[in-house]
């Protein structure tokens, strides 16, 4: 089968299994135990393992705190930097965001300020129709561009006094238009705002440092650069004198600073370590081959007569790419059924299957809903594999 579907998640390189073994069969110990060998082997384990994800963007080992993914992360985060700041520092309850994040970001900015029940909108809830709960939060929702984009200007005139927290994606992971963090970085600066960014789609395939980003807080997941599935990191920026204090997601024991309780899961930290390990040492090299991929596949669909390519062809995610079918006729739905044997393709996130895609709605098309279809490449493909997919189509 051919794979395009690495937004979805990757193939685990057999290099992170094999690293992953022995924390499932004979070095099982619990790494908050103590003293003897299993439990330190453990422990030791996950502290490497933290010490190659901070690597991996340049960050300090005590910055990274491990979760199951990246929506555990942005839920932790944002849930917990409101809470704090507002009941804790005072400082006012208004978050800012936009209409085109991941749902871990939109899902979790409605609950705060209580559209959201459950995981679902009130109106589909088993419980019938559920009043809005004030929780305390004010949340603002910003249009985008044609590309998916947050204005850096728009950003800035939402903010007021009571400003808190802004979550923006840096990799859209529908149509892979990446935002200015730069910019919204330094501007959050400038207002008191802290500042978080879903990093899931870009880290490994670009060139991160912190240190020289003006960002608080990051969700990463393992399983979008080859590391296994149920792992994931909050990158949380510290100074001289430590974490900044948030709101603990999980309570329990003290792991992770005791701002994640729960038994670590040794076994995916390693993998995790791993992947991360293998892409920083290969990183210049995966880097240029997915982007002369990109330049390669671009071409090819941009001189083809019956597609469209959506989101900036300037500033994206390499690899990543929305296209629309022109056909009026099309259905992607029913295209990616008819050829699921033979090539793995996705009409969008895998995070909003069965639903109308919000991001294009936000960019202004809706009516091309049914027509799109994401391919997202990794290193290993070639330009024939999506040669193969425009044949099909």
């Amino acid at each position: 089968m051919i794979y395009l579907d690495n937004s979805a998640t990757t193939r685990l390189y057999p290099e992170v299994l094999a690293a992953m073994l022995p924390y499932l069969q004979e070095e099982y110990g619990n790494p908050s135990s103590k003293y003897y060998t299993l439990a330190k082997n453990a422990q030791r384990a996950v502290e490497e393992s933290r010490e190659a994800v901070a690597k991996l963007i340049h960050a300090t080992p005590e910055e990274i705190v491990f979760t199951c993914g990246s929506t555990e992360s942005t839920n932790m985060i944002l849930k917990g930097v409101a809470d704090y700041r507002k009941l804790y520092e005072k400082k006012g309850n208004h978050i800012i965001t936009s209409k085109a994040e991941h749902h871990a970001t939109l899902n979790t900015c409605k609950y705060l300020n209580g559209e959201l029940y459950s995981n679902h909108d009130a109106s589909f809830s088993l419980l019938g129709s559920v009043p809005k709960v004030d929780r305390g939060f004010r949340v603002s929702f910003l249009d985008v561009n044609q590309y998916a984009q947050v204005d850096p200007s728009v950003f800035e005139k939402e903010i007021c006094s009571d400003s808190i927290l802004a979550s923006f994606i840096w990799g859209n992971n529908e149509v892979g238009s990446l935002n200015n963090i730069s910019l919204l970085g330094t501007i959050a600066k400038q207002h008191d705002v802290r500042l978080h960014i879903d990093g899931t789609q870009v880290v490994g395939k670009m060139d991160i440092d912190v240190n020289q980003l003006p960002v608080d807080f990051m969700s990463i997941s393992a399983h979008k650069l080859h590391g296994p599935k149920g792992i994931g990191a909050a990158y949380i920026h510290g100074d001289m004198y430590g974490l900044p204090p948030i709101t603990s997601f999980m309570h329990g024991g003290e792991q992770e600073n005791g701002m994640r309780a729960g038994t670590l899961a040794v076994h995916n930290i390693v993998g995790f370590g791993k992947a991360a390990q293998i892409a920083l040492q290969h990183q210049e090299e995966r880097i240029r081959a997915l982007k002369k991929l990109d330049a390669s596949v671009r071409a090819l669909l941009e001189a083809h007569c019956n597609v469209e390519v959506l989101g900036d062809p300037f500033n994206h995610i390499p690899g990543l790419f929305s296209i629309v079918v022109k056909t009026k006729s099309f259905d992607n739905e029913r295209f990616i059924r008819r050829v699921s044997e033979k090539i793995a393709v996705s009409t969008g996130s895998a995070c909003t299957a069965g639903m109308p895609s919000h991001v294009l709605q936000a960019m202004g098309r809706e009516d091309d809903v049914s027509r799109v279809i994401r391919i997202s490449l990794s290193e290993r493909n070639t330009i024939d594999d999506v040669r193969q997919l425009l044949e099909l189509l």
